[in-house]
């Protein structure tokens, strides 16, 4: 007579610290995100077009003060962003960009050497070596962070790689 088949192991639970409702508030924010997105490009899709024909207009005639109208609608597309507000779903976590490095401190900085560069008399060549040391120095600041991006990206780049090829999808 033969052995009687053992009977299988009831199905083990997973243990898990993982929030079970995280998986669907992650695809709510992706979808959220992505609609946001979506809606901020459609209004710089028109806010680029006609924030140059009012700027151009408000050149052309004159109003109360210079601009009037060019910032009346940037401050309309500022309201239209911040009802936006692309990036809410991360508002809870640290920013990781120095205030040092936004768009506007790096011209206020290359404003700040070309007007201190005119004040002392400079050439165009003395304010472009001012310039480009400013730059130089901004480079200098940002090169070890950068370094750390860019091995971070090859090392993800080579994992996505591997797993290209034990997939069979690379043939190299």
């Amino acid at each position: 007579m033969s052995d009687p088949v053992p009977a299988a192991p009831p199905p083990s639970e997973p243990v898990s610290n993982i929030d079970p409702g995280g998986r669907w508030r992650f695809l709510r924010d992706v979808a959220v995100f992505e609609l946001k997105l979506a809606l901020n490009n459609l209004h710089n899709f028109f806010q680029i077009p006609l924030t140059l024909a009012v700027a151009v207009f408000d050149l052309l005639v004159k109003g109360k003060e210079e601009g009037e109208r060019f910032y009346k609608l940037v401050e309309m597309g500022r309201t239209i962003d911040d009802s936006i507000d692309i990036y809410s779903i991360v508002a809870h976590r640290e920013r990781s960009l120095s205030k040092d490095y936004t768009v506007d401190a790096v011209i206020g900085r290359l404003e700040e050497v070309i007007v201190r560069e005119y004040q002392k008399g400079g050439t165009a060549a003395t304010v472009k070596q001012a310039v480009d040391k400013a730059i130089d120095e901004m480079q200098a600041r940002t090169a070890a962070p950068a370094s750390k991006a860019a091995d971070a990206v090859k090392a993800a780049a080579g994992k996505l790689h591997e797993k290209m090829q034990g997939l069979g999808g690379d043939k190299s």
